[in-house]
């Protein structure tokens, strides 16, 4: 096994063992937002609405997800610099990046609010035919909303564990919000323990909290650890036009990237409402099983870039395929036998949301699609964020972009012209993924990427 030596903890080594003691902890603090999700779709699914709750649901889960996605792709702009400045040996930069990172993310969550208490009830208009579920859909996105500045800090704390090469304090952090957000879904969707009986805007509510506990505790543990102190965090928050258009021209591409992509998928959402609450209802359980078994793939992904960008800093671009060969080989790997799991056990794994025989009879068949697009999903990313940590992140917008507009004229031809069956719309992902890992491997192959300096 090809390994290379560490010259200090910020430096990484190209070996299994590397790639997995930063992958596992990702992965935990991606699955447990995931397990958030669905722990309120389990619990909207039991209520005593006729599955209402979980219908609308899934049309607010995607909505909230597009500004999630978008501190995303500022998370990955970050990590990614944060990372080069670490593989550089360059611990002075990476607090002031930081710290940068934090004042931009305020920024656009503040425009995230104001968008969403003063637009998007138009935009919900256009699409959603029944007033009951019009109204539930804005009250809920107007309360949830309000989490996402707890959400994008989060977020960037990710972005320096990651890329400072300490993602196994991300654990005890996403702990925190994942019993924080079982407590009070539980309490507040059901009015339990003397709080009220909230339904829909208690999940709301709920995760509000759970991501409030999870930034509070993360900063108590990196004061506590002395990392903080080491990077200098928050010592100087003033605006340093230097290292916000360092963070804007790395991040903006990726934050319109995510962005564009959670867009086509609440689109596709939308387009599931005229099909009706069965299928709307389906389709979001497939994105909460999409998400809970992609979470080791992400957390390669997120390994991915950093690691990338890292040994780049060390200037090793000669190492790039066995580096990516190792990630790819365990990511694929694991989808393989997930897609297997889902394949052998549909109806067992959809019984969890408590829902009638039509529910499942339909959502089998998606099921085994969604599975496949796992496994194309499994190597995909990892391209993709392979093109983000070399810091060409125009290129990874562009791919995007040229994928998006092929979902998009697909799902509007299946499920809105042709009005075909939701299975056929979900075969959308098979056309996504594969549409992104084909000039993802072009570029990479290409090597156009070894001179670019961040």
């Amino acid at each position: 096994m090809s390994e290379t030596p560490v010259h200090n903890n910020l430096q990484v080594e190209i070996s299994n063992r590397q790639i997995l003691k930063i992958t596992l902890p990702i992965s935990f603090a991606i699955l447990v937002p995931q397990l958030n999700f669905i722990t309120n779709n389990i619990f909207l699914g039991h209520y005593p609405d006729g599955g209402k709750s979980l219908a609308i649901a899934g049309i607010t889960g995607v909505y909230y997800l597009i500004f999630s996605a978008i501190g995303f792709g500022l998370n990955n702009g970050l990590q990614a610099l944060i990372a080069r400045r670490a593989g550089e040996n360059r611990p002075e930069e990476i607090g002031k990046i930081f710290n940068q990172g934090i004042l931009i993310a305020m920024i656009i969550a503040a425009i995230g609010i104001v968008t969403t208490w003063l637009l998007t009830p138009q935009i919900f208009r256009l699409f959603i035919g029944d007033e009951e579920r019009l109204r539930q859909a804005i009250e809920f996105s107007r309360i949830r909303i309000l989490g996402l500045p707890f959400l994008y800090i989060y977020q960037m704390r990710n972005a320096l564990l990651v890329g400072t090469n300490q993602s196994k304090y991300l654990v005890i952090g996403t702990l925190a919000e994942a019993i924080a957000n079982v407590l009070f879904d539980y309490m507040l969707i059901f009015g339990k323990l003397g709080l009220p009986r909230m339904g829909l805007n208690g999940a709301a509510i709920a995760s509000i909290i759970a991501e409030f506990c999870g930034m509070f505790v993360i900063f108590l543990v990196i004061h506590v650890k002395g990392i903080g102190k080491k990077f200098q965090l928050f010592s100087d928050l003033k605006w340093n036009k230097k290292n916000a258009n360092l963070i804007l021209s790395m991040s903006a591409p990726l934050v319109f990237q995510t962005a564009i992509s959670l867009i086509s998928w609440e689109y596709f959402f939308l387009l599931i409402d005229s099909h009706g609450e069965i299928a709307l209802a389906v389709s979001n359980a497939m994105r909460n099983i999409f998400g809970i078994f992609g979470v080791i793939t992400w957390a390669f992904a997120a390994t991915t870039n950093a690691m990338v960008s890292n040994i780049i800093g060390q200037g090793k671009q000669d190492m790039m395929n066995v580096l990516l060969f190792k990630i790819i080989r365990m990511s694929t790997g694991f989808s393989l036998v997930v897609a297997v799991i889902l394949n052998f056990f549909p109806a067992q794994i959809l019984s969890i949301y408590g829902q009638s025989e039509e529910f499942v009879a339909v959502a089998v068949p998606v099921m085994r699609v969604v599975s496949s697009a796992l496994v194309l999903m499994s190597f995909s990313i990892i391209c993709l964020n392979a093109v983000t940590g070399t810091g060409n992140t125009r290129v990874t917008l562009s791919i995007e972009f040229f994928t998006i507009v092929i979902y998009v004229i697909y799902v509007y031809l299946v499920l809105d012209k042709f009005f075909l069956s939701i299975t056929y719309g979900w075969m959308s992902e098979w056309l996504y993924w594969t549409c992104l890992f084909i000039p993802s491997y072009l570029y990479l192959r290409s090597g156009k990427w070894k001179n670019k300096i961040i």
